[in-house]
């Protein structure tokens, strides 16, 4: 499988190519402010077609881009229907100050077709089975990607849900801390230690890393079972 990637110099917003191998149709995962440069970049170098486009959430600095990416290509953008609302309107999830900086000068509208994503469902595409999880707590729609990686490692794209020592913010319009926690506790703690985490910000880690570092995970202790 082939996954690479890069931040987008607006917010550092991590945007990731996934696909089975060069020369195949892919898809990307958050394409944020100003990449759409690199990323026809990105796509050239390994010959990649992309088919789709999935976002971890609908904050404006992961889906920036969405809209000239799907089309160009006449692609779908997947998004959990929890934040649908803000592909039309990024200044539902913007805090006070981030409407004041970007003012009234958003022209912004949504792909042409949006496919919702629910909790537990496996999308099938590019030759790749992904699993979405419904994470909830920095935006009500968040959602973890994950699917198999080389070797016995599970792959997470994680978004805003789980950085390298630390989770994403849960005071912007939509999120919660109780929800943050409860995601935390039931979808993040259960992935197995050699999960590799993809995060939205920052550097990859793993799960095994985080469980015992991040002071944010560290403080449920043992991970609950999985199944009944």
């Amino acid at each position: 499988m082939l996954v690479d990637g890069f931040a987008a110099e607006a917010f550092g917003t991590n945007c990731y190519v996934v696909a089975t191998g060069p020369g195949e149709q892919c898809v990307v995962v958050d394409p944020g402010i100003g990449v759409v440069d690199r990323l026809e970049e990105l796509l050239a170098k390994h010959r990649l077609q992309p088919a789709a486009v999935l976002l971890t959430h609908g904050h404006l600095d992961h889906t920036f881009s969405v809209t000239p990416v799907c089309g160009a290509r006449g692609i779908p953008a997947y998004v959990h229907p929890a934040d649908r609302e803000m592909l039309a309107d990024p200044s539902k999830g913007l805090s006070q100050d981030y409407r004041q900086l970007f003012g009234g000068r958003l022209e912004y509208t949504e792909p042409d077709d949006v496919v919702a994503m629910i909790d537990g469902a496996v999308l099938d595409l590019v030759g790749l089975e992904i699993a979405v999880d419904h994470a909830p707590g920095h935006t009500g729609g968040s959602v973890l990607f994950r699917l198999p990686g080389t070797a016995d490692e599970e792959i997470c794209f994680s978004g805003d849900v789980l950085f390298a020592g630390s989770i994403g913010r849960t005071d912007l319009p939509g999120g919660s801390m109780d929800a943050m926690r409860t995601s935390l506790r039931t979808r993040v703690l259960p992935l197995a230690d050699e999960t590799i985490v993809l995060p939205g910000h920052g550097p990859a880690t793993t799960i095994g890393r985080e469980r015992a570092t991040n002071p944010y995970l560290r403080e449920f202790g043992q991970a609950p079972a999985r199944g009944l």
